[in-house]
């Protein structure tokens, strides 16, 4: 095998990792003391010793709760095929009982092969839920309830989780209800007849450590050494691997990127768009993969708002800032001019613009989501008059200025 055609297969063999949430989430699943590992036995006892079993998994978007729940589910399934039912409900989609009960009916007679109708009242499906669990309760067949956005379920009357939670009460039955929610407080959203039949089993999820992070790239980048791949190039291109993951500024790069998307599924698109740009007749990734991967997928949209800018816009930026500087939280239109016009005297600049166009440059930056207003309840008040502050930071501004093709020099030596 050529040196090329080596680089093409581990260039496939990356890019299919990077698309599969399994191989990318398998090594946080490792400790026993993993929420993969408390999740499974939670639920893997339900099917094995016939018994009810309720979790929330809490936790941040983009920690990871519903690609470990996934691998849980996915592994339940392999060992146990004829033992268990998966029932997926999102609250944004189901919150409404109705439609929960409904589509509740529609799984379990895709599932079991039954005739759904579409027709069916509130108290049917309810009546043929409670039928289905006992059913399955003497078929030692365990119903998975996974409720996506858990909290949602629990507005209104919250009779779904009564009717789920009081139903695994009885000894039939053999169900397993999980929410999955971003509101840590979640379970204290419950009414008390629904929080007094809850396990209040929580798994707590956090955002991965630095430490998790480097050996998530590091296992998803390394090339096995058991592969067809020859054994010399997969040798040499994790040794490439290892001096990158090891440099400064390569840690600076993740951490950026970190910082803006603190989500798994996020690095991994950023990983896919770097692994992309690997060298072929190189063979190996480099610093640069990395590099050109970052601005490439990092959306800025406050930098992009600012290439659209005018000056005179980029003026009235800088003499917003200026005024913070100056310790000044809010400030009103009638003060930027001020702050504009001292600079003007101050320079003598050639870019000096009168109030009426000045207050057509403040509303578009308005526009732009670049400004905004502190106070909503004074909309009665002419805009010169309500107070604004920068929705954009002050490294960005000095960045965009430095990336403006025509900005003045005055502006970044204002802005320094």
């Amino acid at each position: 095998m050529g040196a090329e055609d080596a680089a093409e297969k581990a260039l496939n063999l990356l890019r299919s990792r990077l698309c599969n949430p399994t191989f990318i989430f398998r090594p946080l699943c490792d400790s026993p003391d993993s929420n993969y590992s408390k999740l499974k036995f939670i639920v893997s006892s339900s099917i094995t010793e016939a018994c009810n079993n309720s979790v929330l998994l809490l936790g941040p978007r983009g920690s990871g709760k519903t690609a470990v729940l996934e691998l849980v589910i996915g592994d339940l399934l392999l060992e146990h095929p004829d033992m268990i039912t998966v029932i997926r409900l999102n609250g944004l989609l189901h919150s409404d009982d109705n439609s929960a009960f409904k589509e509740i009916a529609r799984q379990l007679c895709v599932e079991h092969q039954l005739l759904f109708s579409k027709m069916a009242s509130f108290d049917d499906n309810s009546q043929f839920l409670l039928a289905m669990l006992r059913e399955c309760g003497l078929a030692h067949k365990t119903i998975t309830f996974v409720l996506d956005e858990f909290d949602l379920f629990t507005q209104g009357r919250q009779r779904l989780l009564y009717a789920l939670l009081d139903a695994m009460q009885s000894i039939s039955s053999q169900a397993v209800v999980i929410g999955v929610s971003c509101r840590l407080d979640a379970d204290q959203l419950l009414e008390k007849r629904v929080k007094s039949r809850f396990s209040h089993r929580k798994l707590l999820f956090l955002p991965p450590s630095k430490e998790d992070l480097q050996r998530l790239v590091e296992h998803v980048l390394s090339l096995p050494m058991d592969s067809s791949l020859p054994h010399h190039y997969a040798a040499e291109f994790n040794a490439k691997l290892q001096s990158i993951l090891v440099d400064n500024r390569f840690q600076e790069i993740i951490d950026s990127y970190w910082d803006s998307y603190p989500a798994i599924r996020h690095l991994a698109k950023f990983l896919f768009r770097a692994v992309s740009s690997l060298n072929l007749d190189l063979g190996h990734l480099s610093l640069d993969n990395f590099k050109t991967a970052l601005p490439s997928i990092k959306r800025q949209p406050k930098m992009e708002s600012l290439r659209d800018c005018s000056i005179l816009e980029l003026y009235l930026l800088v003499c917003m800032k200026r005024l913070e500087v100056k310790e000044q939280n809010s400030y009103s239109f009638s003060a930027v001019i001020k702050e504009y016009k001292t600079i003007h005297d101050s320079f003598q600049t050639s870019d000096y613009f009168g109030q009426n166009v000045c207050r057509r440059a403040f509303e578009h930056l308005l526009q732009c989501g670049l400004i905004g207003f502190t106070d909503g309840r004074a909309h009665n008040q002419g805009i010169e008059f309500r107070p604004v502050k920068l929705l954009i930071s002050p490294s960005e501004l000095t960045q965009g200025l430095k990336s403006y093709n025509s900005c003045p020099a005055l502006l970044l030596k204002l802005c320094a």
